[in-house]
């Protein structure tokens, strides 16, 4: 854990409340992921607002009706709600706009405050909310490396104070949350996890449905591919039921697999054209024929898939 010496008194009582282990859906900068837009070129206009979805007794998640772009630049991506006997955990904290919603569906399951923000990546659509809820005494929690990225985010004026590197576990009325750092669609992805309820968020790890929000990395953050599948095959070993998505419905450990297993025969397809001699549009036209993906957000991550993958 890294603590910013000017932030050490604030951050005594959450030290307390927490046990940490040292260790070892991107769109361009321009774009939604990173500046909260509402809207774009062909997203049209988004649907209702995010729907509440029980996922067990003590974990909701807030999800967008509509799982596609229009509601992922309007809504931002899924927030997890954990509700324990002394306060909530939440994960990711969708864009600064949907403050008042969020609050009023947390509000609808608990009286109980807010105490932890926990962030799986940088990217505004998960971490734009989160500098209001530290406001009301909340501690912010998100990956040294996930931080630095958020420091480099044009028009950044707030950073969370608490990071972590490698594994953390936070201990609250005797519910447990590990945190892990993976990597794949950022440098430093944050998987939260809750093994007594054997449910996992996997931030934009996973993103869902594969034709309306397609799995992509940003590698001007430090993702890249072979990472990813790393980090999903990680996943892959963990003991859990439910892994609540980035965006998108949750889904079980078969869905993974399946996913995982289209997502690699993407790359390796691409591999074979590069070694083939194939240009950038050969080899789009070919995914997109064959795979159905390489249009839309996964457009911007070709460029760099020629270098990583050559």
């Amino acid at each position: 854990m890294y603590i910013p010496v000017s932030d050490m008194k604030p951050m005594k009582r959450s030290i307390l409340l927490a046990t940490v282990w040292l260790g070892a859906v991107w769109l361009p900068a321009s774009g939604l992921a990173q500046q909260g837009g509402r809207g774009g070129p062909g997203f049209g206009p988004p649907g209702p607002p995010p729907k509440l979805t029980k996922i067990k007794d003590n974990i909701y998640f807030v999800e967008n009706q509509a799982a596609k772009m229009s509601d992922l630049a309007a809504y931002g991506g899924n927030l997890t709600i954990y509700a324990t006997n002394q306060g909530v955990v939440l994960v990711d904290s969708k864009f600064e706009r949907n403050y008042d919603d969020v609050k009023s569906k947390i509000k609808s399951l608990t009286d109980k405050p807010v105490k932890y923000v926990i962030l799986t990546h940088n990217h505004g659509d998960h971490s734009g909310g989160a500098a209001k809820f530290e406001a009301e005494g909340a501690q912010v929690i998100i990956s040294t490396r996930d931080r630095e990225n958020l420091a480099k985010t044009a028009n950044q004026t707030w950073l969370p104070s608490l990071t972590y590197s490698g594994r953390a576990a936070l201990f609250m009325g005797g519910n447990e949350v590990d945190l892990r750092e993976m990597r794949g669609h950022t440098a430093g992805d944050t998987v939260a996890y809750f093994p007594a309820e054997r449910v996992i968020c996997s931030g934009d790890l996973v993103t869902l449905p594969w034709d309306d929000i397609p799995l992509i990395i940003n590698y001007a953050d430090g993702g890249n591919w072979t990472d990813w599948s790393h980090s999903i095959e990680e996943l892959l070993k963990m003991d859990w039921d439910v892994l609540i998505p980035g965006h998108g419905p949750a889904i079980n450990k078969q869905q993974l697999v399946d996913m995982h297993s289209r997502m690699a025969q993407v790359i390796e397809r691409f591999r074979m054209l590069l070694r083939e001699g194939k240009n950038q549009q050969q080899i789009t036209e070919t995914i997109v024929k064959e795979f159905n993906w390489g249009t839309g957000p996964a457009a911007g991550v070709i460029a760099g898939m020629m270098t990583e993958l050559r």
